[in-house]
């Protein structure tokens, strides 16, 4: 936690606390550390004990729904026979219309408690449409913020190269040229070798400069036959635009690639969010066919739905175990994300320590690993330009047809210093501190927000479709057969004076009679 005051802008929120505090036990039940390392072994047995309580939760599940239908298959045989002689009793003073005694009680209760459980399962439903849609946005800021510093890594590498190819051209073109041409001259001849020799200090000072990006192509600076002319300050295209090479493996790159990584993320996030998307709409048409089963009092689509409920049951509170163990995870690493970065091969290799603090960190008291380096080619630049324009005024008149090779190595000059400043611009640690602040926020405010709605629309849809598999078997079983329906209908028909009581009720309810 200690690391995290150094990160400006950023600090864990209460919910990444709360979850990082959670106690970890391994498959022995032995207590372990909360410290994010996603490789180690005993780290995943601390995600797989966590994930096991759903599990746990599933069965306790079944054993519920389990003793429902062992009471209605078993108990109401006996309660048959007393049905039958309450019904004999109560068929004086009924119409033939509905249930009454014990029975309609019965088929009331159990109504009303699958449609509570349908309400909750709703309110759930509507809680995982938000809570995937902050989880979406999190994964979208930080994919965007990656974007963003793949973007400016690759303007580096870009500028770079552009520099080198630059300065390689002056010193196989026009810098040997005046060189041949000041062979007479010996003052004009050193400042010629003093351009070169400064120049190619510097090709070697940038050239030293890197962030875990890919190797400058080596084959830059064999095209000589480029006039100088040809070479302009770089404009690299924006991340919307510019296309993010794909590794053919999906495993990850060495050195770490933001692009491949946003590449990545923004696939597997497409997958979840429709996933996520097709089990909310799985249990919101489940419930609403269940409130249709139970108004039209369709014993075949209550089936139908008790089938699927099964389904929506085990897929519950097997997302609650995937959305449990992300969620611990996301917390510790969200509580101390440096020590991960800086501790994790994949963003190390290649890279010193001391470059990925300063971007991570971006403290006014550091300096910058790259400012000793920048300091001198910045001098050695000042320099050329000093003994270029030392022979402009000296050497022009004496030497009229260096002209042109003195004016294509002071426009490679100058687009050379335009670029050096750009770079030195960029490799500021402000910008990429920035996109890493933007990333944390993302991933860890609204990804980790998402996430617990996600978890708690998991429990609650667990929760309701266990109370509507207990509900719907007495529901359907209680509505009147088919048989049934059609005795009371006879029985109706062939009663004249229940017929006639009706007709003389309803006429005496006509408002116009």
């Amino acid at each position: 936690m200690a690391a995290m005051t150094t990160v400006p802008s950023y600090s864990p929120s209460l919910w990444v606390r709360m979850c990082h505090a959670l106690p970890r036990l391994d498959l022995t039940m032995q207590m372990r550390d909360n410290i994010f390392v996603p490789d180690s072994w005993e780290y995943q047995q601390t995600l797989l004990v966590l994930s096991s309580l759903s599990a746990i939760a599933l069965v306790l599940s079944l054993l519920v729904v389990l003793s429902f239908l062992i009471h209605y298959c078993c108990c109401h045989r006996g309660d048959r026979s007393e049905g039958s002689e309450e019904e004999e009793e109560d068929e004086d003073g009924s119409t033939g219309h509905g249930y009454s005694g014990k029975k309609g009680r019965g088929i009331c209760c159990v109504t009303w408690v699958a449609v509570a459980s349908v309400t909750l399962c709703c309110v759930a439903i509507g809680i995982g449409f938000y809570g995937n849609s902050e989880a979406n946005d999190g994964m979208y800021q930080l994919t965007s913020s990656l974007l963003t510093a793949n973007y400016t890594l690759a303007s580096i590498d870009l500028l770079i190269s552009d520099t080198i190819t630059g300065l390689q051209l002056s010193v196989s073109g026009p810098l040997t040229t005046m060189e041949e041409l000041f062979t007479g001259s010996k003052p004009f001849l050193v400042s010629s070798r003093n351009c070169r020799r400064l120049s190619e200090n510097v090709i070697n000072l940038l050239s030293s400069i890197s962030l875990a990006r890919s190797s400058i192509d080596a084959g830059l600076g064999n095209d000589s036959g480029v006039s100088g002319a040809s070479i302009i300050p770089l404009t690299p295209v924006p991340p919307s635009v510019a296309p993010t090479v794909v590794p053919n493996s999906g495993l990850m790159p060495s050195p770490f690639s933001p692009g491949w990584a946003a590449n990545t993320l923004m696939v597997n996030e497409d997958y979840r969010w429709l996933s996520y998307v097709l089990l909310l709409l799985l249990d919101l048409i489940v419930c609403l066919f269940i409130l249709l089963g139970l108004a039209k009092q369709a014993r075949w689509l209550l089936i139908l739905m008790t089938v699927l409920a099964w389904l929506a049951l085990f897929l519950s509170w097997g997302s609650l175990g995937l959305e449990t163990a992300t969620v611990v995870a996301l917390s510790d690493f969200c509580s101390d994300p440096n020590t991960f970065v800086l501790n994790s091969t994949h963003f190390n290799t290649g890279t010193s320590s001391d470059v990925l603090d300063y971007y991570l960190t971006c403290s006014r008291r550091m300096n910058s690993p790259f400012q000793q380096l920048l300091t001198q080619s910045q001098r050695a630049l000042s320099n050329i330009h000093t003994h270029l324009s030392s022979l402009d005024r000296n050497a022009l008149p004496q030497f009229p047809k260096a002209e042109k090779s003195l004016r294509d190595v002071q426009q490679i000059l100058n687009s050379t210093e335009g670029n050096f400043h750009q770079l030195v611009a960029l490799l500021n640690c402000r910008g990429l501190n920035k996109d890493y602040i933007d990333s944390l926020k993302g991933l860890c405010y609204d990804g980790m927000e998402g996430l617990l709605y996600l978890s708690l629309y998991s429990f609650l849809s667990a929760l309701a479709f266990t109370a509507i598999l207990c509900s719907l078997p007495g529901a359907w079983r209680s509505f009147p057969s088919e048989s049934e329906e059609y005795e009371d209908s006879d029985s109706e028909s062939e009663d004249p004076f229940t017929s006639h009581q009706d007709s003389k009720r309803f006429l005496q309810w006509q408002p116009w009679l």
